[in-house]
């Protein structure tokens, strides 16, 4: 598992196992850090004084703003469709299908084995509950959870805001 020469790294970056991790084409901001066992796809971005923790998936057209955690096993997708083949039965390339941009924007948390569908944007300060499957936008501030991810607080006041304001 390479570090590609296409991707760029800023200044005091760290890689704990350089050995262990894809990387190729993308771009990681000053002070981060990535685990074991990561993928970082072209065209993926991720900003200064991040965490993406080991066994994550990071694909292409992710931005990741500063100041991010990205727990142990999150995969992004982007892709709503996908597929093998063409309706031809012909292998499909990069032309064939449509990439779906998402955007996690500053402060945010993604716990562990969270999944994040493609074209969504995670909200600055947000935090994503572990296992969470993400299908929606989730708005700044907001903590969500579960299968669909509902949101079920704030993380200007905790979890149980959702329930108050509810009542």
């Amino acid at each position: 598992m390479p570090i590609s020469d296409t991707s760029k790294l800023g200044t005091n970056v760290k890689i704990y196992h350089p050995d262990q991790v894809n990387l190729y084409g993308c771009s990681i901001g000053d002070d981060s850090r990535v685990g074991s066992f990561v993928e970082i796809q072209k065209n993926a971005s991720i900003g200064a004084r991040c965490k993406i923790s080991s066994h994550s998936f990071i694909c292409e057209g992710v931005v990741i703003e500063d100041e991010v955690f990205i727990g142990h096993g999150v995969m992004f997708t982007n892709d709503r469709l996908p597929r093998a083949t063409n309706p031809d039965g012909s292998p499909m390339t990069e032309e064939d299908w449509k990439l779906e941009f998402t955007k996690v924007k500053r402060g945010a948390s993604i716990g562990s084995n969270a999944t994040i569908l493609p074209g969504l944007t995670i909200g600055a300060s947000a935090l994503v509950g572990a296992g969470a499957v993400v299908t929606k936008d989730v708005p700044d501030y907001a903590i969500v959870a579960g299968v669909p991810a509902k949101i079920v607080g704030d993380t200007r006041h905790g979890a149980d805001s959702a329930k108050a304001n509810a009542s």
